[in-house]
This record gives structure tokens, sequence and C-alpha cells, in this order.
């Protein structure tokens, strides 16, 4: 699953809304950094777009400011934002995905049939959240008879 969604900008509205998973086992702050930095990665977070501040992520989601605060230090370390004081936490340039937004748009469509083609395997999200990880994570002998 994937807890960040985008609105289009109007006035005051943030270009992403934050959702924590309490099921995940990732700790919130990871999943805030998590959620930016797929955000950034997709296209979807721009150089020089404002994140919300920590006040409006506390009123998003039930989380202390602390663990915000956390979260955007780690970005700001990371090099993905920097906080600018009294004015907020923005997006700086760095490297995005290459990839147009037609490409992932015909990515998105090719994993969505291998996601539908796992169910129809039998296995469940948790399963399939593992698969990917693993496969991911791994060389391409991963599945290779070891014993």
């Amino acid at each position: 699953m994937y807890w960040c969604t985008n609105t289009v900008v109007m006035d005051d509205t943030p270009l992403i809304l934050f959702r924590l998973d309490p099921r995940s086992g990732v700790a919130p702050y990871r999943q805030i950094v998590d959620q930016v930095r797929h955000a950034v990665s997709l296209g979807r977070l721009h150089p020089g777009d404002q994140l919300p501040s920590v006040r409006e992520v506390v009123g998003q989601i039930p989380i202390n400011p602390n663990t915000v605060h956390r979260a955007y230090r780690d970005l700001e370390q990371a090099g993905l934002v920097a906080g600018r004081p009294g004015v907020g936490t923005f997006i700086v340039d760095t490297a995005s995905s290459a990839a147009t937004p037609e490409h992932l748009k015909e990515l998105s469509a090719e994993l969505r049939q291998w996601i539908d083609k796992a169910r129809a395997s039998g296995l469940d999200e948790d399963s399939i959240s593992a698969l990917i990880d693993t496969t991911m994570n791994a060389g391409p002998d991963i599945f290779s008879a070891t014993h």
C-alpha cells in the first residue's frame, strides 16, 4: 500500500497528505520519510515544492510533532529538503526519476497486471509486498535451490 496522496494546490492546500499505517511495523517518522522520497522519485513533488508545516502534519494525522521534526531532519540530512527558518521546508533540486510521466503510467499498469496475477495465484498483500521487497534487494538467483 502507498499512503501518500497528492492534491491540486489551491491556496494553502498541501502537495502531500501523509498517512500512517500502524500495522506496518515501520516507525512513523520513517513512513513520512519514505512517503516524501516516493513522491519525489515519482515526480509528484518537485524542487521548490513546500512540505506541510509540522503543525499541518499534526493536524492531518495523530502524530507527535517531534516525530515530524525527526522525519524532516532526516530528509534534510539526506539532502532531499532544505528548511528555511520562519518560511518552511522545501524540496531541493535533486536528481529525480528519469522516467517520463507516460513511462511511469505504463510501468504502473504493468505492475497492476502483475499484482492481479499474484493475487490470482493466492498471494495476499503481505506476501506480495514481501516478494517485491525480497526481489528488489536480492540477486537474480534468489529462489534457486540451495539445500
